[in-house]
């Protein structure tokens, strides 16, 4: 059994160590944990500034050439000889197929042969004639038979001269049997074969030249307002890339009722190789131009189609990262014009996107 003694001697040395752990709480609690703030980040940014924003429209246009042949023989036969493939470049006058010419041919040579029996003819009726005429001079022959010399040579001659123009007939047609390019282009489809009978009715091929192209542009009745020659038109790819630059030069007096549209024109640069006839393209318009905010496309990111930007804003004498939803027009160069959510001067932030979150702190750098 414990003691009176032992017992007091234990309650009070419970009480020391209560009161001890007592006063090491009390000072534990009266510490103060000190957070560090949170280091600002160095960001690049640009400042909201008016610049030259165009106001455009994009159209779907055609590329014409100015001069495009549609190659059909002049005579019939079978294809001997097909020279060229679709896309070829060809030079004026260049063969491009070639009809067997073997029945002209010898319609040729009968010719020749003919030509020069009359030639012949006609060479003994000249010499007849001056024997006549001396004859004739000397009192030997009668003038009869002069004159009738004469007629004889006189004869011959115009049947010389038209056996001659039958003899360059034919040979001119013998030509018709090579199909040549009427000009330096490129060769379209190719739809014969060899060995097929073509007649003045077939379609061998066609020939485009590439140096003189147009761009045919239907503009909708609501700007005819504002259409007028010189305006500025880029020729556009699928992806949207530039191809050539030029102007409207020519713009329909009347609106075409099928399409509702106006023709307008607009000359296509030589040194526009890519562009093909009936190839179809986009034509950009560019009324006019005006300026209006603009924001570096770096600067956009899109969460869910709907296009936003991080702005420098201030705040406690420091800046942090505020999101902005923006609505956007379509690219200019490496710009975005702004339609709405922004002011002129506000910092936009364009580097270090991936890193930020509403109320980040920024560092602008630039």
């Amino acid at each position: 059994m414990i003691s009176t003694f032992h017992r007091l001697v234990l309650s009070r040395s419970l009480f020391a160590v209560s009161v001890g752990a007592s006063a090491l709480l009390v000072g534990c609690t009266q510490k103060k944990v000190v957070v560090a703030a949170p280091q600002a980040m160095p960001v690049q940014v640009s400042t909201v500034a008016l610049d030259p924003v165009p106001d455009t429209d994009v159209y779907v246009a055609t590329i014409k050439s100015r001069r495009s042949s549609t190659m059909q023989p002049q005579v019939d036969g079978n294809l001997t000889r097909i020279f060229v493939h679709s896309g070829q470049a060809v030079k004026a006058g260049q063969i491009l197929m070639q009809i067997d010419p073997l029945k002209q041919v010898a319609t040729v040579q009968s010719q020749v042969g003919t030509e020069a029996q009359k030639r012949a003819v006609y060479q003994y009726n000249q010499a007849e004639v001056e024997r006549q005429r001396k004859l004739f001079e000397a009192g030997v022959t009668s003038r009869q038979a002069y004159d009738q010399a004469t007629q004889a040579f006189q004869n011959s001659e115009a049947d010389l001269a038209s056996s001659t123009a039958l003899t360059g007939s034919q040979k001119q047609q013998l030509g018709y049997y090579q199909i040549r390019a009427p000009f330096s282009g490129v060769v379209g489809d190719v739809p014969v074969h060899l060995g097929d009978y073509v007649s003045s009715t077939t379609v061998l091929t066609t020939v485009d030249e590439i140096a003189d192209l147009e761009a045919y542009i239907y503009v909708p009745t609501e700007r005819v307002n504002q259409l007028k020659l010189g305006l500025p038109v880029s020729i556009l790819d699928t992806n949207g890339h530039v191809l050539a630059s030029t102007k409207l030069d020519f713009l329909s007096p009347q609106v075409d009722t099928s399409l509702q549209g106006i023709l307008a024109k607009a000359t296509v640069p030589r040194s526009s190789e890519v562009l093909r006839n009936a190839q179809l393209v986009k034509a950009r318009i560019t009324w006019n131009t005006q300026p209006a905010p603009t924001v570096p496309v770096l600067a956009v990111t899109r969460i869910g189609g709907q296009p936003f930007v991080y702005v420098a804003q201030p705040k406690d004498g420091g800046f942090m990262a505020h999101q902005v939803a923006v609505t956007l027009g379509d690219t200019i160069g490496n710009a975005y014009p702004v339609v709405s959510g922004l002011a002129l001067g506000q910092k936009v932030i364009t580097s270090g996107l991936q890193f930020l979150q509403e109320g980040v702190p920024v560092k602008p750098l630039g």
